[in-house]
């Protein structure tokens, strides 16, 4: 592995301007976003800056600029030393950044403010955390049961689509496991008992997506960029294409998590503000990280191939035996399975992007150098890049199953997935996700059910608005539990 010392900048380093620049008004933020997102590419838009500036930290322009956001302008910070500077809230300001340097309208949360959206230092915040964490520690025990079932209800369907059709479309099925799950764990019914019946991932989509519009591209033919450009990155798309299918949301979560809105109370929230940021909590930061996350742990686990699978399965099924069943004690001792989900979330983070804006003067160092920022500057983050930093990890691009193995647990702390280190919790005063605990622990039930229940597969991968695609292409029954 890359020596863990080379990410610890020496004090002495020379200090820089800071390179690079935003070009014309207005001009130079639309030339950056058809460059990121038509000309070049999100990760080659990034290296071949780095490459032009010779520097892990520049001035860039970042979409969707005009007319959109006010101000388009950002220092991005591209590798692991630099960038944990977003998670310092004494320094830098996250008041409405969660998606970028826009803020959707309020609209699409009830017209409030909802806890991503706040900085610790506004007084709701840390009510609303509190609000959220004591719900998911209320639900501690159903994580485990309530996931197997839903899993299984997945490999039941992922079993009938392979014998129909030779392949399956894990996506899909992926939606319908992640929106399950959190609403009958926040709700405690299943979604088909009531109105929503199976469209629950519809509804979902439809309301995520004006939001992550300007951010995103639907991977159009070349000749189609420009009536894309202009419809989803020149002007927000209104909340009224998502207005029925939120209220249809939100009427399900506010009649089913009625115990979950009376504890609200107690933190000093109204029933109609918790019920938005529960909303939001279960369809945006938990479905949509899932949404992105699982698709992500089965494309490179599918690709790394059947050694690896042997080696779970292995693991896996001895360490159940041991322990008589999947418990939280079991998943602890599965520390190939606990590498291989950090591995995932290393490789290809569900958010990549992260925004925080300098509440004070500061120095920012990179390996090679140190950099001013100034107050009000927005800082940028792109977290595959941090994640990939070649002076931290070795063969960085590499899917490396065993990498946070024994001595390997050391570069837990370079794995930034959740806006904060792997090692460290979120708390109300922070900005650390609150279900990060959740998803690391659900991701290790997923692969343990897999295993479990199969021996190896294949899958073919691609590309989707927000994340990767995984075709199952192909699925072997276990020969032996």
């Amino acid at each position: 592995m890359a020596s863990s010392s080379t990410s610890s900048p020496p004090s002495n380093l020379p200090l820089k301007p800071i390179p690079g620049d935003y070009g014309l008004p207005f001009f130079g933020p639309i030339k950056d976003r058809l460059d990121y997102f038509y000309f070049q590419g999100q990760d080659k838009f990034f290296q071949d800056r780095i490459n032009k500036h010779k520097s892990t930290i520049f001035k860039t322009n970042m979409p969707p600029g005009p007319f959109i956001a006010s101000n388009p302008n950002v220092i991005a910070v591209l590798d692991a030393v630099s960038f944990p500077v977003l998670f310092d809230t004494s320094k830098v300001e996250k008041r409405n950044v969660f998606v970028g340097t826009f803020f959707p309208s309020v609209s699409f949360t009830g017209g409030h403010r909802v806890c991503a959206y706040l900085d610790p230092s506004e007084p709701k915040h840390s009510s609303l955390k509190s609000f959220i964490l004591s719900t998911l520690a209320s639900k501690h025990d159903k994580f485990i049961p309530l996931f197997k079932t839903c899993v299984s209800e997945l490999f039941i369907e992922l079993e009938d689509q392979m014998a129909e059709k030779g392949e399956a479309n894990y996506n899909t099925l992926n939606d319908t496991l992640a929106f399950n799950f959190f609403f009958r764990l926040f709700c405690d019914k299943s979604p088909n008992d009531t109105k929503i019946a199976s469209k629950g991932p519809s509804f979902a989509n439809k309301w995520l997506f004006p939001q992550l519009a300007p951010i995103t591209t639907l991977r159009l033919p070349k000749f189609l960029n420009p009536l894309e450009d202009l419809l989803l990155h020149t002007f927000p798309l209104p909340f009224f294409v998502a207005k029925s299918d939120y209220q249809k949301l939100y009427d399900a979560f506010n009649k089913f998590s009625g115990p979950i809105l009376d504890e609200a109370e107690r933190f000093g929230i109204q029933r109609d503000e918790a019920c938005h940021n529960l909303v939001f909590l279960s369809n945006f930061n938990s479905y949509g990280g899932l949404k992105t996350g699982f698709p992500a742990l089965i494309k490179w686990v599918g690709l790394t191939g059947e050694k690896l699978h042997r080696q779970l399965a292995d693991e896996i099924r001895t360490v159940v035996k041991a322990e008589g069943g999947v418990t939280f004690a079991a998943l602890e001792r599965m520390v190939l399975t606990k590498s291989v989900v950090y591995e995932a979330l290393r490789i290809e983070p569900p958010v990549p992007f992260q925004y925080g804006k300098a509440k004070v003067d500061m120095v920012i160092h990179s390996h090679d150098a140190a950099y001013e920022i100034k107050k009000g500057n927005m800082i940028f983050g792109y977290q595959p890049f941090a994640t990939k930093d070649p002076r931290v990890f070795e063969n960085p691009e590499e899917f490396v199953g065993h990498r946070f193995v024994g001595e390997g647990e050391k570069l837990l702390k370079y794995v930034y997935w959740s806006n904060g280190r792997e090692t460290e919790d979120p708390t109300a005063e922070n900005k650390q996700c609150p279900a990060k605990n959740l998803v690391v622990l659900l991701s290790r039930v997923f692969l343990v059910e897999f295993f479990l229940r199969y021996d190896t597969f294949t899958v073919e991968a691609g590309k989707l608005l927000t994340g990767s695609s995984a075709t199952i292409k192909s699925l072997t029954k276990a020969t032996s539990i």
